[in-house]
């Protein structure tokens, strides 16, 4: 199925899971992930009118960069090696994985501008999970004051790949909850208003929570390109 057809099911999706939480539309920002598909899939999705592309390796998004340029804004979406930074900093709007204060001294020391993190949270507590420890978080974003190039512009996780829609519900609410607390501290580098989080197989449910942005990657532009 073409990528533009799978854009209306899935528009169609966003709006019934807005309308269900009393929300607008125009608060969710759809990112289309690109990591598993070809540079031309990656087209395909801009030409049906996507606009925010999500890759997970540096190598895969310096491919479709050579092509795209900067027409997406990019979002790096997947663990972050601190020795790769130097290769993405200047290409990405957004990186939805910062998870340690190494990771965040690189990106401060690599940045020639303000760039856009989120702080990646393991609030479901798995091991094969990466990010910070929802009981860790606060403390973690309040040691990135000294940071100059770093704003915070929200948090991440990734919900249990589970069929307990109330488990999946309940790490989405956690994480909302854990953003509004960061914003009562009014912190000025950590205006902290995205909440990324759902995926394919979870998005709705991430959307009636609260989600910001919406990770979906199989169910829009597939898997092989």
């Amino acid at each position: 199925m073409r990528v533009i057809e799978k854009l209306k099911q899935i528009n169609q999706q966003i709006n019934e899971a807005c309308q269900s939480s009393h929300r607008n539309t125009d608060e969710v920002k759809l990112i289309a992930v690109t990591k598993y598909v070809s540079t031309e899939r990656a087209v395909e999705a801009l030409d049906a009118g996507i606009r925010h592309l999500g890759e997970n390796r540096d190598d895969g998004l310096l491919k479709k960069w050579e092509v795209l340029k900067d027409k997406p804004s990019w979002h790096y979406i997947g663990s972050l090696q601190t020795r790769k930074v130097k290769n993405i900093i200047d290409k990405v709007e957004y990186i939805h994985s910062l998870d340690r204060l190494s990771l965040a001294e690189e990106i401060n020391k690599r940045a020639k501008h303000k760039v856009k993190c989120l702080v990646q949270v393991n609030v479901s507590g798995e091991e094969s999970k990466h990010g910070i420890s929802h009981e860790e978080a606060i403390s973690f974003i309040e040691s990135l004051i000294p940071f100059k190039n770093i704003s915070v512009e929200g948090l991440m996780t990734m919900a249990p790949l589970t069929d307990d829609v109330q488990l999946i519900r309940d790490c989405f609410r956690k994480l909302k909850e854990l953003r509004d607390q960061v914003q009562a501290l009014h912190l000025p580098f950590a205006p902290c208003t995205e909440l990324s989080m759902g995926m394919s197989n979870d998005f709705t449910i991430a959307i009636e929570e609260g989600a910001t942005m919406v990770r979906i990657g199989t169910a829009l532009v597939g898997e092989d390109g």
